[in-house]
């Protein structure tokens, strides 16, 4: 279940709520018991880790990281390659 961020407009009463996305949003502040009471838009709680999708597929334009990959590799004798030397790596 989500946990989705409220505030009240009225009291400022902030407070985080655990509550299936399919149940109504909460209206009624439970500080001051006014009608202000609203979900806040707030960052995402997770976050990807590792040397997977977003390191080696989605980063755009030209990193620091991709170069040097590709520096080191185009340098040396052309591993696999029967030609040697080639830039196709």
């Amino acid at each position: 279940m989500p946990i989705y961020e409220y505030a009240c407009s009225a009291c400022g009463h902030h407070a985080d709520v655990l509550q299936k996305s399919s149940d109504a949003p909460l209206t009624e502040c439970p500080a001051c018991h006014q009608a202000t009471y609203a979900k806040q838009l707030s960052a995402a709680g997770f976050q990807l880790k590792g040397s997977g999708w977003y390191a080696t597929d989605f980063k755009g334009g030209s990193s620091s990281a991709s170069s040097t990959k590709t520096e080191s590799s185009s340098e040396g004798s052309g591993g696999s390659c029967p030609g040697g030397g080639c830039a196709c790596h």
